[in-house]
């Protein structure tokens, strides 16, 4: 089984990272039964992303070939993206090595999550620049009276 953890940094004695889409590791641990095979670190390119990082980040995972998933939160996109490729999701962990995770859910220590548990860029929420349609009218509305003696005055 083919596992993903969020992480801080790369290797097994990396913390987990309680961001999944914007975690800047994703280290891919290989497990035979309940024991630690092959790991595999590799860098998020959708850390930094302006929008769509989880999306892109269980895309990429999903890639990979990953079947689960441990991380801290995981927003309702992404979540959207993994369940519908079968990737079992495990979140609330955090505070512990990329080892431990695994061990603890290899050891069945850690159960699967059903849903989202982070909010996310839903259609609506987003950022964006617009065209402003104000009409509004300054305090002077329009009778611009100079100040006494100086220019303007009649």
């Amino acid at each position: 089984m083919k596992i993903c953890v969020s992480a801080v940094s790369e290797g097994l004695d990396a913390q987990i990272d309680p961001r999944f889409g914007r975690a800047p590791y994703f280290v891919l641990v290989e497990a035979k039964g309940n024991e630690i095979g092959a790991v595999e670190s590799i860098p998020n390119p959708a850390a930094g992303a302006v929008g769509g990082a989880g999306i892109q980040a269980s895309q990429l995972i999903v890639s990979k070939g990953v079947e689960a998933l441990i991380t801290g939160n995981v927003g309702p996109n992404a979540f959207g993206v993994l369940n519908q490729s079968k990737v079992k999701v495990v979140t609330g962990v955090g505070g512990m090595s990329v080892k431990d995770a695994v061990t603890r859910f290899l050891n069945g220590e850690l159960g699967q999550t059903q849903g989202p548990t982070a909010p996310g860029m839903q259609q609506g929420q987003g950022m964006g620049m617009g065209r402003g349609r104000g009409s509004g009218m300054g305090q002077g509305m329009g009778r611009g009276r100079g100040a006494p003696g100086g220019p303007g005055r009649w």
